[in-house]
């Protein structure tokens, strides 16, 4: 199992940024992805969740309205679009799977907001 995010970078509040994840050496399409974020300081936290099919999506309080997470299993990646960024959504942002009883997680990609 492989994941592999880009997208990060340098960006101004109220700008926005799209993350993706490419995935490999699974049936990609058959597992639930996630986006977690883990800030200076700060422990990871979950950001967004998408079902294998992405029928169903669920998001942290603090993203909602903001982020919207996809999926495109036919390309076996899931993206994270980012809206309305913030000072604070500043992190390493990771995608995450859970595979066969294991949890598997990309190198990361940096997200920076800053003016």
């Amino acid at each position: 199992v492989q994941l592999v995010e880009s997208g990060g970078g340098l960006v101004q509040p109220g700008g926005s940024l799209k993350l993706s994840c490419a995935a490999s050496g699974f049936t990609f399409s058959r597992y639930d992805m996630s986006w977690y974020r883990q800030a200076p300081g700060k422990e990871r936290e979950l950001v967004a969740i998408i079902t294998a099919t992405g029928g169903s999506t669920n998001y942290a309080d603090s993203v909602k309205g903001r982020f919207t997470i996809s999926r495109d299993n036919a390309k076996n990646a899931v993206y994270l679009q980012m809206n309305s960024l913030k000072l604070d959504d500043t992190a390493v942002y990771y995608c995450r799977t859970l595979y066969f009883g294991r949890l598997y997680w990309g190198q990361g990609t940096q997200v920076t907001v800053s003016s």
